[in-house]
């Protein structure tokens, strides 16, 4: 009988058995054994999840080998850590892919279904071998969803115009049917709005000549009327669309509109004034508008506070050829009323406007100064050039310089036409120098100066008082309110150093 040791198997005996042969003993009690089976049956798993499920009588693990524990590598803790870690991870973007993909599936679908009901609008305006009564209604109420699905939905308002449902809704402008003609004129206005494409699109079509075509119909209906009104409106937006509406006659429709409030609502009279607005942007309208009466108009409705704004707008452009300049200039007391806007007027914008037109006016005229200082435009524009808006002062000291020169000639042609005889000067304006000479005589204009320097004192006085009487009025006292003497005392002692004169 031998003993040997194996590496970790314990202690073994060979005893020589009675055939002749070998047999191994092992010298191992059964608590070994068992230690070496839960062992092999927990292999693979951590440390900790060992320690909880031994329990206190389970000898513990035998220590590891020299060079397993000189072998660097992550602790069995922190790597089991990481390998948990990293599961879950996987877990949740396998998740994050089925949800996104989920999403994805369900936006494709919602699309598709959105296409496939735009589509089924679009055929139904189309033409069929039905009845006509039936194809009129079934166009109409196509119509009405056009209107409906392009009122909020801008993807829906170009999905429509690609899938070719302008053609179909511009012929139906031929139709006899006035409610045919309205649910078409209101998908049309729908579809171009905020969309240029689809305003170029509507234009190129035909809607405008169609719709010259209805508004030369003896009897229009108002709602009618109104769906045109606001068609004009929306495609005149469109440089492209300017020139063509403005050849088409639609202007003088739209003066008509604007004339007559009787005839129309309110808001079909503001949206008329927009889209003229916007067609007196282009030079080649302006001769339309002022055929069509517009100007007489504008300058009678200017007291109007709520449309003050866009009138003087459209007279800003009109001046700015002849014909628009012609037509103010002939307008009953047309630059009076612009004048009593820079007195009145507390809007900023219709000041510097009025400014404008009047500084047009001065520059390119000599006879619209005389009418200008006629309706007493100094006082008003020394005014503005103390209280106004910086473009205000820029545009009221332009007119000031305007005047100055035309004054200037007017002392020039009175000398002239003096000669020889000229015994002295009839100033009204500033002279440079102390002395002048004229047919031989000479002449001292001290108090000729002395003369301009008392009249705008006196302006300078006036203005002041009118803006003392605004301040009151704006601040709701008294009627009878009276200014203080040291407020006298200021007026009284301004100097006009800082004005154009």
């Amino acid at each position: 009988m031998a003993t040997c040791k194996g590496n970790d198997g314990g202690s073994f005996i060979m005893e020589r058995a009675a055939g002749g042969g070998l047999r191994l003993w092992s010298l191992f009690s059964g608590t070994s054994f068992r230690r070496k089976l839960i062992e092999a049956l927990m292999c693979g798993v951590s440390q900790e999840e060992r320690e909880a499920s031994v329990g206190d009588n389970c000898p513990p693990p035998p220590p590891l080998r020299r060079e397993e524990r000189e072998k660097p590598g992550p602790a069995p803790l922190e790597e089991s850590r990481r390998h948990t870690k990293s599961e879950r991870l996987s877990v949740l973007l396998k998740l994050d892919v089925m949800e996104s993909g989920s999403e994805l599936e369900a936006e494709t679908r919602r699309k598709m279904e959105a296409l496939e009901v735009l589509q089924g609008v679009v055929k139904r305006l189309q033409p069929r071998d039905d009845v006509e009564n039936e194809q009129d209604l079934r166009k109409m109420e196509a119509a009405k969803d056009v209107r409906r699905l392009a009122k909020e939905d801008t993807e829906a308002r170009e999905t429509l115009a690609m899938l070719g449902a302008i053609p179909p809704l511009v012929g139906m402008l031929d139709s006899a049917d006035v409610n045919i003609q309205e649910a078409s004129l209101y998908a049309l206005l729908n579809l171009g709005v905020g969309n240029d494409k689809n305003k170029a699109a509507i234009a190129e079509a035909g809607a405008v000549h169609n719709m010259v075509k209805l508004i030369q119909t003896t009897s229009l209906p108002l709602s009618l009327s109104e769906a045109i009104v606001a068609n004009f409106l929306g495609l005149s937006a469109l440089d492209a669309n300017k020139p063509v509406i403005g050849s088409s006659g639609a202007i003088r429709f739209l003066v008509e509109t604007f004339r007559n409030p009787a005839a129309s609502h309110a808001l079909a009279k503001q949206d008329a004034l927009r889209a003229l607005l916007n067609l007196s942007i282009a030079a080649e309208n302006v001769p339309h508008i002022v055929d069509a009466g517009l100007v007489p108009d504008i300058v009678a409705a200017v007291g109007d506070m709520e449309v003050s704004d866009r009138l003087l707008s459209v007279l800003s452009n009109v001046v700015s050829t002849v014909e628009g300049r012609r037509a103010v200039r002939l307008s009953q007391e047309a630059i009076p009323i612009l004048v009593d806007v820079l007195r009145w007027s507390d809007s900023p914008g219709c000041q510097e406007k009025a400014a404008y037109v009047l500084m047009v006016m001065a520059h390119k005229a000599y006879n619209d100064r005389a009418t200008m200082i006629e309706a007493g435009i100094v006082s008003s524009l020394l005014e503005l050039t103390l209280f106004g808006s910086s473009l205000a002062q820029k545009r009221a000291s332009r007119i000031l310089d305007c005047l100055r020169v035309n004054k200037g000639k007017q002392v020039m042609e009175g000398s002239e036409a003096g000669g020889a005889g000229f015994s002295g000067p009839a100033v009204s304006a500033p002279l440079c120098g102390s002395r002048q000479e004229e047919g031989g005589l000479e002449w001292d204009d001290e108090a000729g100066i002395s003369e301009e320097r008392k009249a705008v004192k006196s302006l300078v006085q006036q203005s002041l008082q009118n803006n003392m009487r605004r301040i009151v009025r704006r601040a709701n006292l008294p009627q009878d309110f009276a200014p203080s003497d040291h407020f006298k005392t200021l007026t009284a002692t301004s100097t006009s150093k800082s004005l154009p004169f």
